[in-house]
Formats: C-alpha cells, sequence, structure tokens
C-alpha cells in the first residue's frame, strides 16, 4: 500500500495494451500520441473504472529497456493496483519475471551488465556507503575504468596477433609490455578494494571485548544513541552476547557487547567468557577496552597479551573520571587501529571513535572512486589479473603463442563482468534471479 502505484508494461504491444485499459480525459488515444507525454484520464477493466490515473509514455529506442513502455500511475492501493494489472493483463500483457525489464535493456545494450547488476544494488542499499557504491556501478563509472583495462588487454592482444604474422620483427614494449603494466595495475587497484565492498554490502561484525566492568556495554549504548544493553556497577553483568545494527562512517555494522573476560566463576560465566573469545576472533574488528580510571588489571595484560594486534583498535574508557596510567603502559605491539581515549558518559571521544573505526575497516580504499563489492566481479577480477600476469610473463619469455592463449581468457574474465564479451545463459539467470519483479 502507498500513495501512488505504478504498473509499466514494455514491449512492441506496449500502446495497445494501453489504450484497451486506459481513457483520456481528452485527446487521442495513447497510441496516437508522441512519446514523452503525461497524460491524465482513466484506468477501465470491463466497463467499470478502477481509478484515476496517470499514464506515461516512452517509445523505442528511447526507453529503460529500448521497447515501446507505458507506465500507468494511479492510487498505490492494492485493490486498485491488482485490477488495473489484471486489466492489462487480459490486454495481452503477461507479468514480467524477476529482473526482467533491466534484462531487456541489457539485451537492447541500454546498459551494460555491471550498471543491470547497480540497479539492485541501490534498491538493497542501506547505507550511504553501499548507496555510493552502486551509484557508481549504475552512473558507468566502474564500466568506464573495467573497458579501460579491455582496451589495454585487447591492444597487448593485438600486438601478440602482429608477432605471429611477422615474427621478424618482434613486438615494441609499448605495444605489448606497457598495456599489460597498465591493466595489472588497474586491477590491482580495484580488487584492493573488494574488502571494503563486501563490507558496503553485507556490514562489518564489530566485537567489544574486555574485562567486567570496563564500560563495553555503556559504549554500545553511547553509540547507538540509546540504552540497548543493560548497564551496572556489578561486574559480570553481561552473561551472554548482545548485538545491535548501526552505521558507522557510512558502513553498516553489527556491534557485539560480549561477556567480560576474566578468570569464570562458574561454568555458565566460562561458557560465556569461551564464546566472548570466539566472538573476538570472528570478528572483521576488535574493539578492545580498558578502564582508563584505575591502574592495568592483570586480566587487561592477559587479554592484550593473547591478542594478535590486527583487526584490534584499543579503547580506554572513562575518561571522565581522570587518567589513571600512561599509554606507555601498553604492550609495545603496533595496534593495526591505534589508541584511544573517551568517555561514554560525556561522549568526548566517539567522534574519532566512529572515524577510526571505519578507516580500520575500509584501510586505502578510503580514498578510492568505486570499490569492488560484488563476489562474481571479485572472482572475475581476480582470474583476469592471473591470466594479464601470465601472459606478460610468457611474453618476456618469447611465448607468445601461450601469452595470446592467456590474453584469450582474460577477455573472457573481464568480458563475464561487463557482458562485452559472451555471457552464458546460466550467469544471466543467477544475476537476474535475485531482482525483484517488476525491474
Amino acid at each position: 500500500m502507498g500513495a501512488v502505484g505504478v504498473v509499466r508494461v514494455s514491449g512492441p504491444h506496449a500502446y495497445e495494451v494501453a489504450d484497451a485499459v486506459f481513457r483520456p480525459a481528452r485527446g487521442p488515444a495513447a497510441g496516437l500520441r508522441p512519446a514523452g507525454r503525461i497524460v491524465y484520464g482513466q484506468v477501465w477493466a470491463g466497463g467499470d473504472p478502477v481509478d484515476e490515473a496517470l499514464l506515461l509514455t516512452f517509445r523505442a529506442p528511447r526507453s529503460y529497456t529500448g521497447q515501446d513502455v507505458v507506465e500507468l500511475q494511479t492510487h498505490g492501493g492494492p485493490a486498485v493496483l491488482r485490477a488495473t494489472l489484471d486489466a492489462c493483463l487480459r490486454a495481452g500483457a503477461r507479468l514480467a519475471g524477476p529482473g526482467e525489464f533491466t534484462l531487456r535493456a541489457y539485451l537492447a545494450g541500454r546498459i551494460d551488465l555491471v550498471q543491470a547488476e547497480s540497479v539492485m544494488d541501490v534498491v538493497e542499499a542501506q547505507t550511504d556507503a553501499s548507496r555510493r557504491n552502486a551509484a557508481f556501478g549504475l552512473s558507468g563509472a566502474l564500466g568506464a575504468r573495467l573497458g579501460a583495462v579491455q582496451t589495454d588487454v585487447l591492444q597487448a592482444y593485438a600486438a601478440v596477433q602482429a608477432a605471429f604474422d611477422y615474427p621478424d620483427e618482434g613486438v615494441p614494449d609499448h605495444d605489448l609490455a606497457e598495456p599489460l603494466a597498465r591493466a595489472a595495475a588497474d586491477l590491482r587497484a580495484l580488487l584492493a578494494t573488494a574488502e571494503a565492498g563486501r563490507l558496503s554490502r553485507q556490514g562489518a561484525r564489530l566485537a567489544l571485548l574486555g574485562r567486567p566492568n570496563v564500560g563495553k556495554s555503556s559504549l554500545l549504548n553511547a553509540l547507538l544513541g540509546y540504552a540497548r544493553s543493560l548497564v551496572s556497577d556489578v561486574p559480570g553483568t553481561t552473561r551472554d552476547y548482545l548485538e545491535a545494527p548501526l552505521t558507522l562512517g557510512g558502513l553498516p555494522v553489527v556491534a557485539i557487547d560480549t561477556a567480560g573476560i576474566r578468570t569464570a566463576g562458574d561454568h555458565i560465566e566460562a561458557s560465556g567468557v569461551e564464546l566472548a573469545r570466539r566472538i573476538g576472533e570472528q570478528a572483521d574488528l576488535r574493539l578492545v577496552l580498558l578502564d582508563g580510571s584505575e591502574p592495568l588489571a592483570q586480566a587487561d595484560r592477559e587479554l592484550l597479551a593473547e591478542l594478535s594486534p590486527d583487526r584490534t583498535l584499543i579503547i580506554v574508557t572513562k575518561q571522565d573520571l581522570g587518567e589513571a596510567w600512561p599509554l606507555e603502559d601498553l604492550p609495545a605491539k603496533a595496534w593495526a587501529g591505534g589508541v584511544l581515549r573517551l568517555s561514554s558518559r560525556t561522549g568526548r571521544g566517539l567522534d574519532g571513535l566512529r572515524e577510526a573505526v571505519a578507516l580500520s575497516l575500509i584501510g586505502s580504499a578510503a580514498g578510492a572512486e568505486v570499490w569492488i563489492g560484488n563476489e562474481r566481479h571479485v572472482a572475475a577480477l581476480e582470474g583476469t589479473l592471473e591470466a594479464v600476469e601470465r601472459s606478460a610473463l610468457r611474453a618476456a619469455e618469447g611465448r607468445h603463442d601461450l601469452a595470446a592463449l592467456d590474453l584469450q581468457e582474460a577477455l573472457e574474465e573481464l568480458g563475464a563482468v561487463t557482458g562485452r564479451r559472451s555471457v552464458t545463459d546460466e550467469t544471466l539467470a543467477s544475476i537476474f534471479a535475485r531482482f525483484c519483479v517488476g525491474k
């Protein structure tokens, strides 16, 4: 249910369907009107009016699908839309399959395969990072980057073929080595963003670790902006773990408040401590909390000693109560995320924490214009890079016949992403199966 509902019809008989179900308030029928018009009138079904409506008209090839397209915009009640849809079906249309409108746009050459997949990424985007990344794919920016790689690979392939025809002439570096080096560099740069792209689509798991009463639950509540986790001065309040979704630096994050890590007093607490350790091992990023208002405890030192510095950000809490120890007391490790001081009660340092978490998760991809987040794209580009690197080595050895085969493989892998070379029906089916009907 909504304020406005849309029924879209695409195909060579779209205007015939429109004329069968829509009566304009004045003027000629839809089939006699030029494209790009918005017409006011009524939808009729079986001799009875259904609803007031607007009719939008698009003529091939200047439409989303490249075909004649009409859109009927009615009120968004389910009964109205169902009656409008049924009227179109009786007039000769059929129900669209998942993603069929976008599939037709791809088959008509209106968009490439990267843009087609980005349509659903835009629909599913839940954060600014995922929306931004999907928008770049939809705009053609990613396709342009891949097109440059494809041009370089084709240039190298042409040079290898020329070597077959004129074996005594050799292949100049600027015709073979240089384009392969450019292609490999571009592919490595794109693949370096794969982890950031994955996190922007799927989200990251952020584990809050530390001994009891260091402020894990207070920090979770401060990040959320409301009381989600129980806070108490009694150590060991959290015996299990608690998950809460939030957005940090434009990335979707699930923050996990775990049980305090210490020597357990009973088997239930021991299970909670062991679970906290496992959650920390599996998390994309660990926040290790230390109480800054009292000296470092032996349990703190033991936890820091057992953790690897990668994927770890040290948080010194309770800064509103003073600083009881200098940062030099920490074990000498190169903590990947650094060390931050903050107060969950006053909010001091929370903005810095949000920035540090986002930077730790996306790393060097922070300044990249486009992120590769689609698993299918990542696998294909990894295969492309491997084939390009192999071809460069074989060409340097003078084995141009094998280099040519590698370059053919690179073009096939790259074409599987852009759709500019042969794409199997199975690949298309798997891509558009996840689309909603109507897209």
